[in-house]
């Protein structure tokens, strides 16, 4: 997906929201595929490539635990914001690449990192595939993508419709913008597609409870609504409502 520069400042102000409900569905999901980079350096991994950066979140994580590390993207913004993170760490590369026509070596890498990327391409095959491509035999694969029919997404249908979308921004008090999906996967197709580029799942995993409204407007009881839910749900027949499907895939 190409991005606007306007859209780098809401990237990074989501895990400061003033909405607690908001700060705390993307804070969970930054802070568990940190604690997978850290899982996989202790495990041995010392190459780590991250594809579709974005605003770089991750960036210092990946930095800080892996020997060298290599972080693509093709928006020119997102690459520009990118360089004063790069700055601060010599083992960090930028590259500007397109992860279907990549130009990065076969099997260079021990991690590949694919966070809220995927449901941005069309070819969910290709796209798996040139991952794989890019890991050695072993490696990690660490993917996060939006459940297609999780309360989160039905709710974007709605509140990104023409005359909605500005009541919604007047809610927040913050920026919203369209999330810009057009590949959403439910578990099983995203599973299968794994399996399908030649991964073995290691480690599933759903976070994410939205509760229309109730993010809205009861505040930190309604985040504790939504956590309470979400403990409830993950792992049983109703955690397709989940926002978030994580996965922790090994290279065959």
């Amino acid at each position: 997906m190409e991005a606007h520069a306007e859209l780098i400042p809401l990237l990074e102000t989501l895990y400061a929201s003033r909405n607690p409900t908001r700060r705390w569905l993307h804070c969970t999901r930054r802070d568990w595929i940190i604690a997978k980079l850290g899982e996989a350096a202790r495990a041995g991994a010392r190459r780590a490539l991250e594809v579709g950066f974005g605003a770089g979140v991750y960036l210092p994580a990946l930095a800080a635990n892996f020997i060298e590390a290599v972080a693509t993207d093709l928006d020119d913004a997102h690459l520009e914001h990118a360089q004063a993170i790069a700055a601060r760490y010599p083992n960090l590369r930028l590259a500007r690449d397109n992860l279907l026509a990549s130009h990065l070596p076969a099997a260079s890498f021990d991690l590949v990192l694919c966070s809220e990327v995927i449901e941005h391409i069309p070819d969910t095959a290709g796209a798996l595939a040139a991952m794989r491509r890019l890991l050695v035999p072993g490696g990690w694969l660490v993917l996060s993508t939006p459940q297609r029919f999780s309360l989160m997404e039905l709710a974007c249908k709605v509140a990104f419709l023409p005359g909605v979308i500005g009541v919604v921004r007047k809610i927040y008090g913050e920026a919203v913008f369209e999330t810009g999906h057009i590949n959403l996967m439910t578990a099983r197709s995203a599973e299968a597609a794994i399996a399908a580029a030649g991964f073995t799942i290691r480690e599933r995993y759903k976070s994410g409870m939205y509760i229309p409204l109730v993010a809205e407007f009861a505040g930190a009881r309604g985040l504790g609504w939504a956590q309470s839910s979400e403990r409830r749900l993950r792992g049983g027949a109703l955690d397709w409502m989940l926002w978030t499907q994580y996965y922790v895939a090994e290279a065959s």
